[in-house]
């Protein structure tokens, strides 16, 4: 199975919100008046397109008002261009790393609750697919049981883990597990840290000390700040992700539990907002459920084709 057919099946909720709202619209050959505009325009709100979608009624409304679109395939291709356009500007590439250092070392950070851990696994899992050697730090030191949950997957991944008792300082931790990968030779060393909230400054400081404290044992480290975002969330995460890069230097994004919701077209605005690349996205519970983002493959899945009639 292709990539474009695993999102189709996996964002079945977004693609049902979208495509399928797209063909409700334009059930019977409708056509295209000021009532089904307002239709459509509905259409795209629901599924979480947030200010994109008004960006998107624009430019059908255009052209319409041309005479360049008459009926659903054209406005599926219009909305295609468009949403390729939000979550793939010239500017931001997404899609797999590339591992240029070694060890290249990721600091992985997001709010509580996003699936910042789960998505750890996941990319060890990953790579460790593609041939390279993981080392995990275990720097949330506050959650109860947080390291114990990392250390669990590290286990399924027979990965090595790096950690500390409950209450150590995280940026110790983060140094010792960076002072490992070299030593052993690892290929990466992922990150862990505390979820916190974006209004939690103390905390959100702290990633600025981890950050320096691995920069000490590792010039230019860390490569790689990700920024995991519930994809649940939709547009509220973009007020997170915006406190999040105020503090430290987000590189990529992880989105999270896309198969589990509508709204997985707030990638487009989040992309928009950020001007940060959508390295991988998760589409369910199982290790290998972690995929590069690709943007044509997931503008794709989620606009669909016309029904036959």
């Amino acid at each position: 199975m292709g990539l474009f057919d695993r999102l189709k099946a996996r964002l079945t909720r977004t693609r049902d919100a979208l495509s399928e709202g797209l063909a409700k619209v334009f059930k019977g050959g409708r056509p295209i008046d000021a009532a089904l505009l307002a239709e459509l325009e509905a259409v795209l709100y629901q599924a979480d397109l947030g200010p994109v979608a008004s960006e998107v009624m624009a430019e059908i409304n255009r052209l319409h008002a041309l005479g360049s679109i008459k009926g659903e395939d054209e406005v599926r291709a219009v909305l295609r261009e468009v949403l390729l356009n939000f979550v793939a500007p010239p500017d931001v590439h997404s899609g797999e790393i590339e591992f240029t250092h070694k060890p290249t070392v990721l600091l992985i950070v997001g709010v509580n609750g996003s699936g910042k851990t789960t998505s750890i696994a996941k990319l060890a899992h990953r790579f460790q697919s593609q041939g390279k050697s993981v080392l995990l730090g275990a720097c949330d030191t506050f959650r109860a049981a947080a390291a114990e949950q990392l250390e669990i997957w590290a286990n399924r991944n027979g990965a090595p883990i790096v950690r500390a008792k409950e209450g150590a300082d995280p940026a110790s931790v983060a140094f010792d597990a960076v002072e490992s990968a070299c030593v052993l030779g690892m290929d990466v060393a992922i990150i862990d840290t505390a979820g916190r909230l974006h209004t939690q400054k103390n905390l959100m400081e702290q990633l600025g000390k981890v950050q320096r404290v691995i920069a000490k044992r590792l010039p230019g480290a860390p490569h790689e700040v990700w920024l995991v975002i519930d994809g649940v969330n939709g547009q509220n995460a973009i007020q997170q992700a915006k406190q999040f890069t105020a503090h430290v230097p987000i590189t990529g994004l992880v989105v999270t539990k896309l198969d589990g919701t509508a709204r997985g077209g707030a990638v487009c605005t989040i992309v928009r907002e950020l001007k940060l690349p959508v390295r991988y996205i998760g589409t369910g519970e199982q290790l290998e459920l972690l995929e590069a983002f690709e943007p044509t493959a997931f503008v794709e899945a989620i606009v669909g084709q016309a029904v036959p009639r």
